[in-house]
C-alpha cells in the first residue's frame, strides 16, 4: 500500500530531488536496474496493441535504455527516449546511437511529433500527483490514433519514499479510478489493468490505447 497523501517536508523534499538523485547515480541504478526482463509479457503485449509494426515509440523516462527500450528497438521500433538524467541519456546514446535520445524534464517536453506508442515506465510515478495529472494531456496529445500506452502506477493513492543511495526516492499513486477517468478524458480505453503483478516484479500496470477517432 501507498502511505497516505500529506505535505510533510521530507516528502516534499524527496519529490524535487528525484531528477538530482538520478544524475548523481546513474551508474549505480544501472547496475540495480540490471538487465532482466521481467517486462517482457507486457511489452509484448504492447507492442501487439500499437497500429502498426515497427512504429514510432517515444519512452517517457528512459533513463540507461535498458532493459525497456533495448527490447522494443530489438522489435523493429524508433526509439525517441527522454529522461531528465544527462548521465543516463549519455549512456543509452551509447548504447543506441541510431536512436533518438533527448534530456528533457518529462513535465515540459520539447516540441515533439506523434508516436505509434508511449512508455513510461516506472517514471511517472516519481511526479508528485499534481504533476502526474497533466502527463495524460500529454501522452493524449502526443499518440497518433489508435497508439499503445503502456505505464506503471502505485497500487493504490498515496505517497512514499524508498532510499537509493542512503536517500530517500520519492514515489506517488493516484488511485485507480482517477487514471481510469484520466485515461478516459484524453482518449484512451484501458485494455488490461494489474495490480502488484506477481510475474512483473509486484508492478501495477496499465496499458491502453488511444481510441482510433480521438484527436487529443
Amino acid at each position: 500500500m501507498m502511505g497516505a497523501m500529506g505535505e510533510a517536508p521530507e516528502i516534499r523534499s524527496a519529490a524535487d530531488s528525484v531528477l538530482e538523485l538520478y544524475q548523481e547515480h546513474a551508474t549505480a541504478w544501472i547496475k540495480r536496474r540490471g538487465n532482466d526482463r521481467l517486462e517482457r509479457s507486457w511489452l509484448d503485449a504492447f507492442l501487439t496493441a500499437m497500429p502498426r509494426n515497427g512504429g514510432d515509440v517515444l519512452d517517457i523516462g528512459c533513463g540507461a535504455g535498458q532493459p525497456i527500450a533495448g527490447y522494443l528497438i530489438e522489435n523493429d521500433c524508433r526509439l525517441t527516449g527522454v529522461d531528465g538524467a544527462t548521465a543516463l541519456i549519455d549512456i543509452a546514446r551509447e548504447h543506441f546511437p541510431h536512436q533518438t535520445w533527448l534530456t528533457a524534464d518529462m513535465r515540459a517536453l520539447p516540441p515533439l511529433p506523434r508516436f505509434h506508442g508511449l512508455v513510461a515506465w516506472h517514471s511517472v510515478f516519481h511526479l508528485k500527483p499534481d504533476d502526474q495529472r497533466p502527463m495524460f494531456e500529454t501522452f493524449g496529445r502526443l499518440g497518433h490514433p489508435g497508439a499503445a500506452l503502456l505505464f506503471t502506477s502505485g497500487p493504490a493513492q498515496g505517497e512514499v519514499t524508498g532510499v537509493f543511495e542512503g536517500r530517500p526516492l520519492y514515489h506517488a499513486s493516484l488511485d485507480a479510478a482517477e487514471y481510469r477517468h484520466l485515461l478516459q478524458a484524453n482518449g484512451f480505453k484501458v485494455l488490461k489493468h494489474v495490480e502488484n503483478d506477481p510475474t512483473c516484479g509486484g508492478a501495477t500496470i496499465w496499458l491502453a490505447r488511444k481510441v482510433p477517432d480521438a484527436d487529443c
